[in-house]
């Protein structure tokens, strides 16, 4: 019997982006069906993006020599999430995913998170049953939103400012209230890793809504091409506001300044995720004008719910 290539796994190296840019377009498209898989994601970028974030959190999966397959570990603070976990379609079945999984697996727990998990496709049986050899159990629907943004419409926030706009010590107090906000809706989520992201590689902006002088949300969203959004789009990757009684009515001002923000950017389409274990949340996104175009599953790692709970209200997707 011939035997089959060793597969090892090594963190991704910058020279390895192209490729792995192209095995990820080329799984999903063709995961899809897509005629062109190549063309899957248009010009948004989620290879070059996240490794920027953080190399140290990219796992490739290497045989004879060549990329096949890589995955992305995301934190933020004490949450952790992993994806796109891809594999180049040729060699689909041959246990590389779980081979990445590993070393995914051993870096949460360096990291020291508390709540981790995953998004996938919800009509595959075979995504859920791998994720559920590593503890991952399937929850709670996401549904990715679009909201089209009108180019004339009028200004109804106010109510906000950017991150970018700040000078350096203003960033640093304003993440500090973002972290003190994010902790009150979980203990040790910070978004921090995210708005510097998006700051750093100019792929975007955080939108910072106030209430008088004290933070009352945010919004860390990309736009435009070679971001996660592409062209003509602003995508928001996380938001959230405040938590406690008045938490609907500054979510509604958060949805509106971000749809504020797109116009000034340009972009014609909002685009959001919603776990829908956050239904008041969702709601208001309907209201609010998003409709739904594509839906998976969050798994969670232990099942366990973390912030995905009624009375939040955050914006997300684990992509």
């Amino acid at each position: 019997m011939q035997k089959s290539p060793e597969i090892t796994i090594r963190l991704l190296r910058e020279e390895d982006l192209p490729l792995a840019d192209r095995i990820l377009r080329l799984a999903f498209g063709t995961f899809l069906g897509l005629p062109d898989p190549l063309k899957f994601m248009g010009d948004a970028d989620y290879v070059r993006t996240r490794w920027l974030a953080d190399p140290s959190a990219v796992f490739g999966a290497e045989m004879s020599g060549e990329l096949v397959g890589t995955n992305f570990a995301t934190r933020w603070g004490s949450v952790g999430f992993f994806g796109p976990l891809t594999i180049r379609p040729d060699l689909w079945n041959h246990g590389i995913a779980q081979k990445l999984l590993k070393p995914t697996m051993d870096l949460f727990d360096e990291w020291g998170i508390t709540h981790a998990g995953l998004y996938t496709f919800a009509s595959s049986t075979k995504h859920v049953n791998l994720y559920q050899k590593f503890g991952f159990w399937p929850r709670f629907l996401t549904s990715l939103m679009e909201l089209t943004v009108e180019a004339e419409s009028p200004a109804i926030s106010g109510r906000w400012t950017s991150f970018g706009e700040l000078s350096a010590n203003e960033k640093k107090l304003s993440l500090q209230a973002c972290r003190e906000l994010t902790g009150g809706i979980y203990e040790g989520l910070d978004l921090e890793r995210e708005t510097r992201a998006v700051d750093n590689q100019k792929i975007g902006d955080t939108v910072l809504l106030m209430d008088g002088a004290a933070l009352a949300g945010f919004a860390v969203c990309h736009t435009g091409p070679g971001s996660e959004a592409g062209s003509a789009k602003c995508y928001i990757k996380f938001g959230a506001v405040r938590s406690g009684a008045d938490a609907a009515r500054m979510f509604r001002l958060l949805l509106n300044s971000c749809r504020e923000f797109s116009q000034m950017r340009g972009m014609k389409i909002l685009v959001a995720g919603m776990n829908l274990a956050r239904l008041d949340a969702y709601r208001q996104m309907l209201q609010a004008g998003f409709r739904a175009t594509s839906q998976g599953v969050v798994m969670q790692r232990n099942g366990e719910a973390g912030y995905n709970r009624p009375e939040v209200f955050l914006i997300d997707d684990w992509r």
